[in-house]
């Protein structure tokens, strides 16, 4: 059977085309030669059967990148690694802060913010210049959740309650930001109110991924080599980018990580953070 012929099943449960560019993409994001990437399609291409899910999918390539460069596999699993910011959304939060943070705004997290109406606790506030950005964070860690149109409802009428108390020092955009994908209605009513949404996917060049991707600010939950204990060791100390590891290693120490390992953890920190 062919693979344009098979039918992948989402973790949404949604059934699509198996896409061998959509594969060979994400690879390539990977860092992987055009052999490995070449070796891994045919793999991946020979096991498939109708109905195999993107989980399965994304096992054996990974487990293939793992086993040939920690890199490649810390790379590939970065839309897994912010799942893995969870379980609730305050890692996330933190992240999106620090993205903002290293493109150049003074960032504050968890702040009160007076509304007309109701006092708002704003998730993040950043400011560049003349910019003065709200954003709210909606973390899910099921992937199967998407942000529906209530969500930019919600948050569209908070922001409208902040501005119209705000008669001086006024916040000039409002932001959701999600791990996951808004909905087609979602997406529509952030371009008709003002809303700046940004996803995993989205805006087209300048998405989430792709922010990342571009900055080299991987979340600490890419690491191969670092255990679940340790991560939310190092997240509960507001560690949340390789980058940051990278100016704090001493919290390796702390973990009691051996001089061995915390210099293979700190290569691999070093080579995602493009130092």
């Amino acid at each position: 059977m062919k693979e344009e012929h098979i039918q992948i099943t989402k973790a949404t449960g949604e059934k699509v085309d198996f896409s061998l560019d959509k594969l060979r993409g994400s690879l390539r994001r990977s860092g992987a030669g055009d052999a490995l990437i070449k070796s891994i399609i045919n793999t991946v291409r020979d096991e498939l059967y109708e109905g195999i899910s993107t989980k399965e999918i994304y096992n054996r390539a990974y487990a293939m990148l793992k086993r040939k460069k920690s890199i490649f596999a810390s790379k590939y699993k970065l839309k897994k690694a912010i799942y893995e910011l969870g379980p609730t959304g305050f890692p996330f939060e933190k992240f999106v802060g620090a993205l903002l943070q290293y493109s150049g705004y003074e960032v504050e997290i968890g702040k009160f913010l007076n509304g007309r109406c109701v006092t708002h606790e704003v998730d993040v506030i950043a400011r560049k210049n003349s910019d003065y950005v709200i954003a709210e964070c909606k973390f899910h860690s099921d992937e199967s959740r998407n942000c529906d149109v209530k969500i930019p409802l919600y948050i569209h009428s908070r922001y409208r309650d902040i501005v119209s108390r705000q008669k001086v020092d006024t916040p000039t955009a409002g932001w959701v930001v999600t791990n996951t994908r808004f909905t087609r209605d979602a997406l529509d009513y952030g371009l008709c109110a003002g809303l700046y949404l940004l996803s995993w996917d989205h805006p087209k060049g300048n998405s989430l991924r792709e922010r990342i991707d571009r900055l080299g600010l991987y979340p600490i939950t890419v690491s191969t080599l670092l255990t679940k204990r340790e991560k939310q060791f190092l997240l509960s100390r507001d560690i949340v980018l390789c980058r940051q590891l990278h100016k704090d290693n001493f919290y390796l120490d702390h973990l009691g990580v051996s001089d061995s390992r915390k210099a293979r953890i700190l290569e691999e920190v070093n080579m995602l953070c493009n130092f």
